[in-house]
């Protein structure tokens, strides 16, 4: 019996490329549609994009199934990229932003205080490569979709330390 040529017996090819972004799922939410029939499920994903590097970018996808969902948040993710004006590790003042019912506050930290955040807000900062930040969220708001989106309207609005 012949041997199958070019090695690939019994090892899994992994087709898929490095991406140069790194990815956190913030949420997953089983959604329902109601037709004549019954009930139709789906799923959403929230997911976060970054580099580390100032790059960060907040994507949803709705799919028949987890993976595909994920998999079009990605791409969401990435048409909706920003790029975040980072001095020295933190951000060059305070902000604030509201989205829907979520409200945050963003405020610079001195080197060597560490991401001091919670939830969203934290993966967010953390994928955009500030590595020193001082983060509340104000609002009762649990969404981590709107507190998300919230950090992202404030980050928008950061001037560039000149």
């Amino acid at each position: 019996m012949a041997k199958p040529m070019g090695g690939q017996r019994g090892r899994q090819r992994n087709d898929r490329e490095k991406s140069e972004y790194d990815q956190k799922v913030l949420d997953m939410a089983r959604v329902t549609r109601v037709v004549a029939g019954g009930r139709r499920f789906s799923f959403r994903a929230t997911v976060a994009l970054g580099n580390r590097k100032g790059k960060i970018g907040v994507g949803i996808g709705k799919g028949i199934d987890v993976s595909q969902a994920v998999d079009k948040a990605v791409a969401d993710a990435k048409k909706s990229m920003i790029i975040v004006a980072l001095k020295e590790g933190t951000i060059p003042h305070e902000i604030g932003a509201k989205y829907g019912a979520a409200k945050v506050f963003l405020k610079p930290a001195p080197k060597g205080k560490g991401l001091v955040a919670g939830g969203a807000v934290r993966v967010i900062c953390e994928l955009a490569g500030i590595e020193n930040i001082s983060a509340k969220i104000i609002s009762k708001s649990t969404n981590k979709l709107n507190n998300a989106q919230a950090t992202i309207d404030a980050l928008k609005t950061l001037k560039s330390a000149r």
